[in-house]
């Protein structure tokens, strides 16, 4: 999809709101712009509209990386757009990216060639932040989600609200419930169909909700638990679609059209920190979370209910994900273990066995993409790895500086571009 050309940055129409939801916004043209060059277009590239790419796996279609890679990656522009940990969104000719301007979060629409502002809303938030996640500091933490036109946010104070992707107006808003998870709100919404799923609430009283996508009418909910942080993946599994999701104690299989309750394990992670999204891998989900190593099981329909099998088990005393959810390529699983003050490692995803671990004291954090048959790691001090998947062997093709400050936003990738959120700038790298 492409956007009308609008020439000139235009304000966002702001849209109307239903009373009893009603928000102070405001709309702006412009923004902070340190503009250096502006790529060629690239039509045939693919969209990045959500979380972790288009299926929500970390795998990339139609990136080109060139070969051989280059010593240096090009920066294009860099843009201020505020402060958090929100994944830049890519369709066709715009980039998205959520973040927070002094006391307003603010949603942008940029030029995805130049950087220039399309158009931005701004609406004021205000919360308490739990001492313990005061490091993490006050951005939005949820990546924004697109589809059909429109674009979905979670807000730092638990606020769900559904813009205009044309022309960021807002569509709807459901306010928050009041209550928010201890380390606030972190999930990613999850678009399925016409609806737009979150687990909305906080500690000890939350709701996995299904939202009407053009109404914001909720269409169900299953409350039995508070949220966790990672977000939610739609599975398959014995023959119906499911949502799968870590919840505050558990982790949960409801049915994705009514929201009942299909199955649980329980689960908790040390710190209350769970913060994977779940991975699938043929008919196995694959769980991990810090401490407590990585485990593949089935989910098994049965007459009297659901339940579930493991199939294989790998402590985490050897590896395990803390924050860094992990890519599969083909029935091999990539990820950064927190062992060790961080450690790469390559599984077996068939039988658990641990094919490789890196040398200790590689990076606190990552966010792990494959693209074009190759493993790119941005970790969290500002740099991107680029690695050979090999079954046998931790290999580094090349290091490139990307940001001098943290970089624990996901990046998006589309054509030969990565787009990569620091602390409170948006860039643009090629590889050329």
């Amino acid at each position: 999809m492409r956007f009308p050309s609008r020439g000139s940055a235009s304000p966002a129409s702001g849209g109307a709101l239903p009373a009893a939801r009603r928000a102070p916004l405001r709309a702006s043209a412009g923004g902070l712009l340190l503009l250096l060059a502006a790529p060629a277009a690239n039509a045939a590239a693919q969209d990045w509209p959500q979380w972790r790419g288009p299926d929500r796996t970390g795998l990339v279609e139609g990136f080109e990386a060139p070969s051989p890679l280059p010593e240096e990656m090009r920066r294009r522009f860099s843009v201020t757009v505020g402060l958090g940990y929100a994944a830049p969104v890519l369709v066709g000719d715009r980039v998205f990216q959520y973040a927070r301007l002094d006391d307003d979060e603010v949603l942008w629409a940029l030029d995805a060639e130049t950087g220039e502002s399309v158009w931005r809303t701004a609406w004021p938030v205000a919360f308490e932040m739990w001492p313990a996640a005061r490091s993490a500091g006050p951005g939005p933490k949820s990546t924004p989600t697109y589809a059909e036109g429109r674009l979905f946010a979670h807000g730092m104070d638990g606020a769900v609200t559904a813009f205009d992707a044309e022309s960021g107006g807002v569509l709807w808003r459901f306010p928050g419930t009041g209550v928010l998870p201890r380390y606030n709100t972190a999930m990613s919404p999850l678009a399925l169909g016409d609806r737009v799923i979150l687990h909305v609430g906080g500690h000890d009283a939350g709701a996995l909700t299904a939202f009407d996508a053009a109404t914001g009418e909720p269409r169900w909910s299953w409350e039995g638990d508070g949220p966790a942080y990672g977000s939610p993946m739609a599975f398959e599994l014995g023959g119906v679609l499911q949502v799968v999701v870590f919840t505050q104690n558990h982790f949960v299989g409801v049915d994705a059209e009514t929201g009942a309750l299909l199955w649980q394990r329980p689960f908790t992670t040390p710190g209350d920190i769970t913060s994977q999204t779940p991975l699938l891998h043929g008919d196995l989900v694959v769980q991990s979370g810090r401490g407590k190593g990585v485990v593949a099981f089935r989910v098994v329909p049965r007459d009297d209910g659901w339940t579930t099998e493991e199939v294989w088990k790998v402590d985490g005393q050897e590896v395990s994900l803390e924050m860094a959810s992990p890519v599969a390529v083909g029935n091999l699983l990539f990820g950064l273990s927190h062992r060790n003050r961080g450690q790469y490692f390559a599984l077996d995803l068939d039988s658990g066995a641990i094919r490789w671990t890196s040398d200790p004291r590689q990076a606190r954090h990552a966010s792990l993409t494959l693209a074009d048959g190759l493993l790119f790691s941005l970790e969290a001090e500002g740099e991107l790895l680029v690695l050979e998947p090999s079954p046998a062997e931790f290999r580094v093709l090349r290091r490139y500086r990307v940001a001098h400050t943290r970089t624990w936003a996901a990046p998006a990738f589309s054509g030969n571009r990565l787009f990569i959120k620091d602390e409170d700038q948006l860039t643009l790298w090629t590889m050329e």
